[in-house]
């Protein structure tokens, strides 16, 4: 199954990502891969502290979204 809130999150950890490899770099002076023991840690930190929030306003975004209404309601309507 598909996590459509897992979904829209993929964008912003790729940046996360990429922001802490060129950070990385940064500090070291040279370029680091984004597989870098270091740049996974600093990964893993971010998206700790940031994941429940991202996840809940992502969540809610989705939630809030227009509803699908059914086409071919039968059901009577109040007069």
């Amino acid at each position: 199954m598909h996590d459509p809130v897992m979904f829209r999150q993929l964008p912003v950890i790729q940046q996360v990502i990429a922001d802490e490899t060129w950070l990385e770099s940064e500090r070291r002076g040279c370029p680091v891969p984004p597989d870098d023991p270091a740049v996974r840690e600093n990964v893993c930190q971010v998206i700790l502290r940031i994941g429940a929030t991202l996840r809940a306003a992502l969540a809610e975004e989705t939630a809030n979204a227009p509803q699908k209404i059914a086409l071919h309601d039968h059901s009577p309507h109040a007069a």
